[in-house]
């Protein structure tokens, strides 16, 4: 009950601290998407959480949006034609992942555990 308690205690005040921190970073991102790419900053993935439950996780988008959405990234024949230059950056810095704070904060995920599996 404890170590529960305080490992939710420990997400609200690392993810907060980091959203105060990071909010001009993650403006800064939203932004150079919007200028790269015109269509919405995030993207929504379903993975498998704790216990097999399903969940939407939250990544700035790194796709274009003319990228086939019946096929998944690695089955696609050249998928790196369908990277935005911003998202290139993105993904090799893993700045692609700031938006989790977020759901680690509302409680969807944690700090501390497992990283979700793919759908």
């Amino acid at each position: 009950m404890y170590r529960t308690f305080f490992k939710r205690l420990l997400d609200i005040i690392l993810s907060g601290c980091a959203i105060v921190i990071l909010s001009p970073l993650l403006l800064i991102i939203a932004v150079a998407i919007k200028i790269d790419d015109p269509g919405p900053v995030l993207f929504r993935q379903k993975r498998v959480g704790l216990h097999k439950t399903h969940f939407s996780i939250m990544k700035f988008r790194t796709m274009k949006m003319d990228t086939p959405r019946d096929t998944p990234t690695h089955l696609l024949e050249n998928p790196e034609q369908y990277i935005t230059r911003v998202g290139k950056f993105l993904r090799k810095s893993s700045l692609d992942e700031l938006p989790q704070i977020f759901q680690i904060f509302s409680g969807k995920m944690s700090v501390i555990g497992p990283r979700p599996a793919l759908w």
